[in-house]
């Protein structure tokens, strides 16, 4: 209220000045409180034993508790009298009575009054209430307060001193009820004091009405709370509206009652319940913050403002929703008592066990978006319509991002000056991904930008197919139509061989071609150290990877998908149950999964029939030899003196072995080459190369005779005996 208008009123409310609620109803209320307090705090003086000071501001020392307890009946003839004889006590009692309580004036909803009037409140309820709302107004009432109360610790009233204050005492024995109607709607409610939780009555608790209900109750036109926005309910963009939810809707609650909203992060929530609230004629109220950070009872507060205001609540944040087995759940959702209606964001039916079942209504249910409305989302949102259509297709396939997300990126792609390149849409699509996977999983930074894969001719067919056919997904499934009939799954693949024959390298140039992101699972830590957590973990990890495409390499596949035995206990059991879920989700991945072993022929062969390709990584032959020595030779490497045709024929090791060997030898060289001061850095010897040769033959156990060494065998001998 501006000070012009308070200026207006005559007399105060509050003990400071100015101090209006904008309710004639709460302002007559407050009077009597701070009339009484006065009244209580001039006989604290007489009941101390002490005479008043000349200063009209001091107010009466502390004195023992107990003894004025005890006290109290002594006293209480006393006190009467004091109201009567004492000028002062005299003058305060008789302010009680001056004016009438206000009436006959249209009540506001959501104000004191309307309260009053809806729950049929009596005189000591609305005191009480008024109580509660003077320290929330009146930043001086807390020190009149812990006065009054003989404690300078407490600034809050209790129900004990609204016995002490009101005329007749028994009557705030009723609102004592922890289920009484200012508790129950979040009027009113017992404060915490250095750590304990009041749950039930305490007469010496203290009691608080919260700063948001109070601001309603006094200033019912007040704006709403901080991390509460109204949504916009006249430009819902959704014609159909779920008939039972808005039959359900119907009537005015008496308690709370949970709607869940189900559908995938970034789907039509909000428009959704925008058309909720219209077809019910009803506002409503979007809290955007993190309801697991607020603190404690803050949600209590919301909900009873949008009950005042008559508007439905909104948790657009995904709950984090506590298990019925914990023994102090964290606050979730609103007090039962509260009448509001609350729409929860879910993202999965398997939360609805966490909810209680008594408070919730139908669920509104919101299917993923189609390829379709991806599409058409796009196209809606992107202010420049001169963007390739064959790219939107193509990110519509790629990310599937829902509606809101879509749009999201849009609103940050037209802030862009100039044209929208394809460059920029990626590169926006990517940023908008949130892929934690978490530590079953890490990413993979591919390192063959340069290099081609080797394999014969028959594996490098089936390794162009596979990356072919990545790129032809969205024009198959949605060209030709072949999307609902396989669910727009992806591919997956198995690439199986010995050590360092290339299956790992093989995925990260597909990562290169596809430019997909690479994410490694190591499945054999994934049965180690998570028995009976595996689907769990597994889920997670395909939940983040379904929103965009990317290759998924699931190294040591043969630890998960090995030859099923016959069961013979509960964890055989589970494993199956495992094996057959990520099957399941495999084959509803809708990018690139890609299972790497090196024993095949361990495999289930149920297993592999349900892979889309199989590719066999043999160990190279001479001619895929020599290419692969003389790949991986480093750029800037003098290799003029390797004789590439002799190291391919002599010695047969995989890729992963050779590319290791290079990598001994150029170290070898480099300090070699210092050591004899030499001005030729990064030459690479056949010197160093034998060396190297020999080392990585001991490293894997297997020896070669000197004469498989030709003209080298000497220098091997030699090393034999150093």
């Amino acid at each position: 209220m501006t000070t012009t208008t308070a200026k207006k009123k005559k007399g105060f409310v509050t003990f400071l000045p100015n101090l209006w609620a904008d309710d004639q109803c709460a302002n007559y209320w407050l009077h009597q409180v701070m009339i009484r307090l006065r009244r209580e705090l001039w006989w604290c003086w007489r009941e101390r034993g002490v005479q008043p000071v000349g200063d009209p501001a001091a107010l009466p020392p502390f004195s023992d508790r107990v003894s004025t307890t005890l006290d109290f009946s002594r006293f209480w003839a006393e006190k009467q009298d004091f109201y009567k004889s004492d000028p002062t006590a005299h003058y305060l009692t008789e302010q009680l009575t001056k004016e009438p309580l206000p009436s006959g004036k249209k009540i506001e909803r959501g104000s004191f009054a309307w309260i009053i009037k809806s729950l049929e409140l009596k005189n000591v309820d609305a005191f009480v209430l008024a109580l509660g709302l003077i320290v929330a107004l009146d930043s001086s009432a807390g020190s009149v307060i812990s006065a009054c109360l003989n404690d300078q610790t407490k600034t809050l009233p209790s129900l004990a001193l609204a016995q002490r204050l009101w005329d007749d005492p028994d009557q705030v024995f009723s609102v004592a009820d922890p289920l009484h109607a200012l508790f129950r709607f979040g009027l009113i409610r017992y404060a915490e004091s250095n750590g304990p939780r009041y749950t039930e009555a305490a007469w010496d608790a203290p009691i608080a009405v919260p700063p948001i209900v109070a601001k309603q109750l006094l200033f019912p036109q007040s704006g709403f709370p901080h991390g509460l926005a109204l949504l916009d309910c006249t430009k819902t963009e959704l014609s159909e509206v779920p008939h039972l939810v808005s039959i359900k809707l119907s009537h005015e609650p008496d308690r709370l009652r949970l709607i869940p909203v189900i559908g995938p992060t970034g789907s039509s929530r909000h428009e959704i319940v925008r058309a909720i609230a219209e077809a019910n004629g009803k506002k409503v109220l979007d809290f955007n913050g993190d309801p697991d950070a607020i603190p404690e009872g803050h949600l209590n507060s919301i909900a009873t403002v949008c009950w005042l205001k008559d508007t439905y609540l909104f948790l657009s944040r995904e709950l984090r929703l506590p298990a019925k087995s914990d023994k102090h759940p964290a606050q979730s959702w609103p007090a039962p008592g509260i009448p509001a209606t609350v729409f929860l964001s879910l993202s999965e039916d398997s939360q609805l066990s966490e909810l209680p079942s008594d408070l919730l209504l139908p669920s509104v249910r919101i299917p993923p978006s189609t390829y379709d409305e991806r599409r058409n989302c796009w196209k809606k949102y992107l202010k420049d319509q001169t963007v390739d259509d064959a790219l939107i297709g193509e990110c519509a396939r790629r990310f599937r991002f829902e509606k809101e997300t879509i749009r999201d990126i849009c609103n940050t792609l037209n802030q862009l000056s100039g044209k929208i390149t394809d460059k920029d849409l990626l590169a926006a699509c990517r940023m908008e991904l949130d892929t934690k996977i978490g530590e079953l999983a890490s990413r993979v930074q591919p390192r063959f930008k340069n290099e081609k894969l080797i394999l014969p001719q028959k594996q490098q067919l089936l390794f162009e197919e596979i990356r072919n056919a990545m790129t032809s997904l969205t024009e198959v499934h949605y060209s030709w139509g072949t999307a609902q009939a396989w669910n727009e799954s992806g591919i997956s693949v198995l690439f199986a061989g010995p050590p360092g024959t290339g299956k790992t390298m093989a995925a990260e140039i597909l990562a290169i071609e596809l430019d997909l992101p690479m994410y490694r699972i190591d499945l054999s830590q994934v049965v180690n150290k998570y028995i009976g957590e595996t689907e769990k973990n597994l889920k997670r990890v395909f939940d983040a990877a379904d929103m965009s495409d990317m290759i998924l390499f699931f190294d040591e596949a043969d630890s998960l998908f090995g030859r099923r035995t016959e069961v013979s206990d509960a964890h055989d059991r589970y494993a199956n149950l495992e094996i057959s879920y990520l099957l399941e989700r495999m084959e509803r991945f809708k990018g690139l999964a890609i299972l790497a072993t090196n024993r095949k022929k361990d495999l289930d062969e149920a297993f592999l029939r349900r892979l889309r390709y199989i590719v066999d990584f043999p160990l190279p032959d001479v001619p895929e030899r020599k290419r692969i020595w003389q790949q991986v030779i480093p750029e800037h490497t003098d290799a003029s003196e390797i004789e590439f045709d002799f190291l391919a024929r002599q010695f047969q090791l995989s890729g992963g072995n050779i590319r290791s060997i290079v990598f001994n030898a150029c170290l070898h060289c480099a300090n070699e080459s210092d050591s004899k001061g030499s001005t030729h850095a990064g030459r690479l010897t056949m010197e160093g190369i034998i060396v190297a040769v020999k080392r990585e033959y001991d490293k894997l156990n297997r020896t070669l005779s000197l004469q498989q060494y030709g003209a080298y065998a000497p220098m091997v001998e030699r090393l034999g005996r150093d």
